[in-house]
């Protein structure tokens, strides 16, 4: 078979850590074809959706983890399966690329994960469905409303809604001296939606990563510990990842969520803090963050 992976540039990826490389590696071991692109890559015309595509070699040198061969162009759909795997930012060049999926997903590309759910799904909001589990949290673009809610917990994270990998992400105490520019430079002086979260300090021990298979939780997760100093878990902020049994409480946790889960997205990527499955692959690996 023949895949095409939507990626960021590959001298950019970190073979010793980033799942896309993990997930090509595997189906090259397999006897799959492998190529990848770029958004800047798609295209449309009268014929359908196109791609302009590099085959590539698979290695285990995780310093030099791939061979480029001869690039080509061909329509999307006459590829077995199109991953998306394009870390955001979800700027408006992100926006075009689902559209362009889209359309080859009417000219019969199955494209993983679904380009409508990807624009409908933000990732961090997606938290808002399990209420029951996480810190209290605000989103919001009003800063009164933020600064209200750092008078109330008196220690909270904020973060925009459209990052990844731990940019942008500030720890603000009730009396930190920069908490108004912080506050001001995170929402864009009130003009861009963010998040604000109690601080948990429980994250020095890691958040979690626990694998749902076929509805059930692995018995090991995935803790991501931050650095020294730090309070992001991040594995691209500098956090430690370390297998570790699950907790009792997690699996609780995991358990209850499979109810929840939002079944228009494909299981190719994770979301923070929150499980989910598709209908057409309900066997296949879900990622849910909980922190114990």
């Amino acid at each position: 078979m023949e895949f095409a992976f939507v990626l960021d540039p590959l001298p950019s990826l970190k073979a010793y850590k980033d799942s896309s490389v993990a997930m090509m590696r595997a189906l090259a071991a397999r006897g799959h074809a492998i190529h990848s692109l770029g958004p800047a890559d798609l295209s449309w015309d009268s014929r359908g959706v196109r791609a302009r595509t590099v085959a590539l070699t698979l290695k285990p040198d995780d310093h030099d983890w791939y061979d480029a061969g001869a690039s080509s162009e061909r329509l999307l759909a006459s590829f077995d399966a199109v991953l998306q795997r394009k870390d955001p930012p979800f700027d408006i060049e992100y926006l075009y690329a689902t559209h362009l999926l889209e359309a080859a997903e009417r000219e019969g590309a199955r494209v993983f994960n679904r380009p409508r759910a990807i624009r409908d799904h933000n990732e961090k909001f997606a938290i808002a469905k399990f209420a029951d589990f996480i810190a209290p949290t605000l989103v919001t673009r009003d800063i009164e409303r933020i600064h209200a809610f750092v008078d109330e917990h008196g220690d909270m994270i904020l973060k925009p809604l459209d990052g990844m990998g731990g940019t942008s992400i500030f720890r603000i105490r009730r009396d930190d001296v920069n908490r108004n520019v912080i506050v001001e430079t995170v929402s864009r002086c009130g003009e861009r939606t963010v998040m604000a979260q109690r601080y948990i300090p429980a994250i020095s021990e890691g958040d979690k990563r626990v694998i749902i298979i076929g509805g059930e939780p692995a018995p090991y997760a995935l803790a991501r510990i931050p650095k020294p100093g730090e309070t992001r878990g991040n594995l691209a902020a500098g956090g430690r990842g370390v297998a570790q049994p699950l907790t009792r409480h997690a699996s609780s946790r995991s358990r209850s969520s499979r109810a929840s889960t939002c079944r228009r997205c494909s299981p190719t990527r994770c979301c923070k803090k929150y499980g989910r499955e598709s209908p057409e692959f309900p066997d296949m690996t879900l990622l849910f963050t909980v922190l114990t």
